[in-house]
């Protein structure tokens, strides 16, 4: 495949994805190279949906570790449990956060973003990785991110 995707820029949301999520599954499937298939991932999803922040914090020492990121300069670290990150690693299930502020012990990265989606990425039974999107718009993810996201990172847990 080469280093381009199509997006049909006037598709709905549920159209972007289901055009997407195929097309980032052969790019990661001939790479075995962990952070080269994340730092893609994150680029996809940030191409393909404007997203304000897109990027991945690994599991290493008890802590969550800023990974391969699009956006903004990010938290290095997060702490099993704080945040909507750190939340979704203890609950080990997708945080979807409408509003961030009300968020509680929500960690402001960055004060533009307003909403937030966080899926864990699993190695067997056990959190390895969190996918973290960031949007500057309040309540901008839903359920269909949801499943679609988790989706992805299925697929993409297959490969690690």
């Amino acid at each position: 495949m080469s280093e381009s995707l199509f997006i049909p820029e006037a598709g709905t949301k549920v159209e972007k994805y289901e055009a997407v999520i195929p097309q980032i599954e052969v790019l990661i499937s001939g790479e075995p190279d962990l952070y080269a298939n994340l730092a893609n991932i994150a680029a996809a999803l940030r191409e393909a949906f404007g997203f304000f922040w897109v990027g991945f914090y690994l599991v290493k020492n008890e802590q969550l570790v800023l990974g391969p990121f699009q956006g903004p300069i990010a938290c290095t670290r997060i702490n099993f449990g704080k945040g909507v990150c750190g939340t979704a690693w203890k609950e080990a299930k997708t945080q979807l956060v409408p509003d961030v502020d009300a968020f509680p012990g929500h960690i402001a990265c960055s004060s533009a973003s307003k909403s937030e989606i966080v899926v864990p990425v699993f190695k067997g039974d056990e959190v390895a990785m969190v996918l973290d999107v960031d949007s500057d718009l309040l309540a901008d993810f839903d359920q269909t991110d949801q499943d679609y996201l988790e989706e992805l990172m299925g697929i993409l847990s297959k490969t690690i």
